[in-house]
């Protein structure tokens, strides 16, 4: 699978836990606190729709990324 590939589906994920978020301008650099508004609680539902959609399971003991670059590179780790 691909980077592109899994950013697609992230996006996807993310626009059903964050529906009024405008996604046109996400791109790999794209803070997920700062400009997309995720919460700790959000973050938790992210990662839980990330795991089921990618049929994955994120590293426990990885920092937890920070941007959708970098959530999309633990998904391809992952898999």
């Amino acid at each position: 699978m691909t980077k592109e590939e899994v950013f697609a589906g992230l996006k996807e994920v993310i626009g059903i836990i964050r529906p009024n978020t405008d996604l046109t301008n996400v791109n790999f650099d794209t803070v997920l606190v700062r400009d997309l508004g995720i919460d700790s609680l959000s973050m938790m539902l992210l990662s839980l729709a990330v795991e089921e959609k990618f049929k994955m399971r994120f590293d426990p003991a990885a920092p937890a990324p920070t941007t959708v670059g970098e959530v999309c590179d633990a998904v391809i780790a992952a898999l």
